[in-house]
C-alpha cells in the first residue's frame, strides 16, 4: 500500500476580496481582480505594518484613549484627523502617562509662541 505524503505548501488562511476591509458593501469572498490599474492582479505587495506589528484605533478624545488601556500590546492610537490641536495636546499627555502608543503625535501640534 502506498502511503499518503502530506502536503507542505498549503495556504491556511482565507483569501479575502480586495478592499472588502474598506466598504461594508464589499464582501469578503474573493473575487478574481480584473481591473487595469489593480494593484492585487498585478501583484504588488501590501501596505507596509504598523509599528511593532499593532493595530490603529481612531480617537477621537481622552475617554477614548481609556479603552486602550487594556489592549496597549495589540492596538496603537491614532488621533482622528477632526481633533482641535488643544484636545491633541491632552490626549498626548494622558497617553504618555497611560504608556499608549500613538502614531500621529506630531501632526497639527502648534509650539508655544
Amino acid at each position: 500500500m502506498a502511503v499518503k505524503t502530506p502536503i507542505i505548501k498549503k495556504r491556511t488562511k482565507p483569501f479575502k476580496r480586495h478592499q472588502s476591509d474598506r466598504y461594508k458593501s464589499v464582501k469578503e469572498a474573493w473575487r478574481k481582480p480584473k481591473g487595469i490599474d489593480n494593484r492585487v492582479r498585478r501583484r504588488f505587495k501590501g501596505q507596509l505594518p504598523m509599528p511593532k506589528w499593532l493595530k490603529k484605533f481612531l480617537v477621537n478624545n481622552v475617554r477614548e484613549l481609556e479603552l486602550l488601556l487594556m489592549h496597549n500590546k495589540s492596538y496603537a492610537a491614532e488621533i482622528a484627523h477632526s481633533v482641535s490641536s488643544r484636545n491633541r495636546v491632552v490626549i498626548l499627555e494622558r497617553a504618555k502617562a497611560l504608556g499608549l502608543k500613538v502614531t500621529n503625535p506630531a501632526a497639527r501640534l502648534r509650539s508655544e509662541e
